[in-house]
């Protein structure tokens, strides 16, 4: 197959995809002025196109590399978008303050949502996915859960160190320079450790990337490095107008600026990625679907909040982004969420009572808005959270052992297959 032969829904695909990106780039590049609502809209899908055609160039990027240290890089480049975004508020913090609020929105936004929402859609789509197949009389999984391979540990035991690491801001009221320093070392070593464990996901694509795989070699090169220039000019036309608009477009219409920067932000920059793991719940992959997003949380939970407090400096800032009350139960709540999250994956199975109170727990908020009520829903998350970690303490323990001694875990496998 070459580029000329590809089938035509992919060509319609692709096509749909650039239309919605172009209004952004035609706008953009002239440097003409929208409404704060049109350009909302306009970037807003532009963010949305570059998240796709990132997510394409990446899981297409696949057949040319392999191993779970591709599965963290490719993670991390499917959420670009949301880095774009987030670290331009924080770099327009540095000059002007108010901005510092948006910084801290969108990342406990992106970071609440990802948990909140994506996790539990994996297991609504898993359970769904195998009463389809029920239905038509095929064979179905005899587990009802959503399960997760064992080399998904690693990531698990970094996300518990990042989950300590990250209540040192909701306690000093700053993401300081030294939290920058230990997010990123993490990210660092996180990297390191997934490079050196070996593991290996046999992920079937699905969608445009599992056409474009079956190019040529050199087609498929070319498709996929257009693919990552593309996206990052959609990203450079898009991200600054779409985290202004949404300031702008708050105070129009009369809603909360911060809640639109919140929540609207990373829905536009997550949505691909959320969707794809849906697939592949959908069609009972559940370790492609959750491990997809365990790995977009590790590396946001870590290099995203790490990258703040530079792009802060960047802009003119301190070493340190400061937090006032609001921004400070934020992440607190979002912390909280963080550690109920990891006991509910610690043993690598996600039931659906786990995933019902995860998001039950995440709509409580839009109910009870307050900034009392974010503390005792903070109170909440952490006392099941760290209830279920006591349980399941030996769970825990495997998984740091993971990373902090993974010589002594291979030679105890070996030994044991012995």
């Amino acid at each position: 197959m070459s580029v000329e032969t590809m089938p035509r829904t992919v060509i319609i695909r692709v096509a749909a995809t650039l239309a919605v990106a172009l209004p952004a780039i035609v706008l953009r590049l002239p440097g003409i002025h929208v409404a704060p609502v049109a350009g909302m809209i306009v970037f807003g899908a532009g963010v949305l196109a570059a998240a796709v055609v990132l997510m394409w160039a990446a899981e297409t990027a696949r057949a040319d590399m392999s191993g779970a240290l591709a599965l963290a890089l490719l993670a991390l480049i499917a959420v670009l978008p949301e880095y774009a975004v987030d670290l331009y508020y924080a770099f327009r913090a540095g000059s002007k303050p108010e901005y510092t609020a948006y910084a801290a929105a969108n990342m406990t936004g992106a970071n609440r949502l990802l948990v909140g929402v994506g996790w539990a859609l994996v297991v609504l789509s898993f359970a769904l996915g195998a009463r389809r197949l029920a239905r038509r009389g095929e064979p179905v999984p005899e587990r009802r859960d959503v399960h997760l391979a064992g080399h998904h540990r690693i990531e698990l035991g970094f996300l518990a160190i990042a989950a300590v690491i990250a209540f040192i801001p909701a306690l000093v009221r700053e993401i300081g320079w030294y939290v920058s320093v230990l997010l990123i070392a993490l990210y660092i070593a996180y990297i390191v450790r997934i490079a050196r464990s070996g593991a290996e996901d046999v992920e079937q694509l699905v969608g445009v990337p599992a056409v474009l795989v079956k190019l040529p070699t050199k087609e498929r090169r070319a498709v996929t490095g257009g693919g990552f220039l593309l996206g990052a000019l959609i990203i450079f036309a898009s991200a600054e107008p779409f985290a202004e608009s949404l300031v702008e477009a708050g105070g129009s219409l009369g809603i909360d600026e911060f809640l639109l920067v919140q929540w609207l932000a990373p829905l536009a920059s997550e949505a691909p990625e959320l969707i794809v793991a849906v697939v592949f719940a959908w069609r009972l992959r559940d370790n492609d679907a959750i491990g997809t997003l365990l790995s977009s949380k590790v590396n946001q939970w870590t290099l995203l909040v790490g990258s703040l407090p530079l792009a802060y400096k960047a802009g003119g800032g301190d070493w340190s982004l400061p937090l006032d009350s609001r921004q400070t139960e934020e992440v607190l709540l979002t912390a909280a969420q963080t550690v109920l999250g990891l006991a509910m994956l610690i043993d690598l199975y996600f039931r659906r009572a786990e995933a019902a109170l995860l998001f039950v727990l995440f709509a409580i908020q839009f109910v009870l808005p307050g900034e009392t009520a974010r503390l005792w829903l903070s109170m909440v998350y952490l006392a099941i959270g760290f209830s279920i970690l006591i349980i399941r303490h030996r769970e825990l323990e495997k998984s740091m052992a993971m990373v902090v001694a993974p010589r002594r875990v291979r030679r105890s496998r070996r030994s044991h297959r012995r």
